[in-house]
């Protein structure tokens, strides 16, 4: 017995340009950002939600794009790492993991970024603040302390 697809069109509004897609229902919005609008940034880890590697902003709040289904953020803004720079200059959180050395390999970086960016006052108001509110991205290289740091620098010089 064969599966049916479901396609739907959708509109997505992605680092404020819109984007018309036909898109199977099931379609993430993490595999619609890579493999439908070649927006790599955001990292396919774990899939299951827990890495953050895939961390975006919806309408300014943090998300894991692995476990949100495309169709279902229709008519809301994402921003992905690849939309926080304005023209030429980096965003300031982009520039702060630059400064303090808050990546290694990489491969969380983009989610990381994408992640501090969303957090609120109150998640920024320490440093052990920020380090509670960033558990849920991981870095295997154990770059935590320059993460950290870095975040605070921004939230504070805000």
């Amino acid at each position: 017995m064969g599966t049916t697809r479901t396609e739907t069109d959708v509109t997505l509004r992605v680092n404020g340009e819109e984007h018309k897609l036909r898109l199977d229902n099931r379609t993430t919005l993490l595999d619609t950002l890579r493999e439908h609008l070649d927006l790599p940034g955001a990292k396919k880890g774990c899939d299951q939600g827990q890495c953050g590697a895939c961390t975006v902003l919806l309408d300014g709040r943090r998300v894991v794009s692995c476990l949100l289904l495309a169709c279902s953020v229709e008519g809301s803004a994402v921003t992905t790492v690849e939309g926080l720079s304005a023209g030429d200059g980096l965003h300031p959180m982009q520039e702060a993991f630059i400064d303090f050395d808050a990546m290694q390999c990489g491969f969380c970086t983009p989610g990381q970024i994408c992640s501090a960016v969303g957090l609120t006052p109150q998640e920024t108001a320490s440093p052990a603040a920020v380090r509670e509110a960033m558990s849920g991205n991981i870095c295997r290289c154990g770059a935590y302390v320059h993460i950290a740091a870095a975040v605070y620098e921004v939230a504070a010089a805000s």
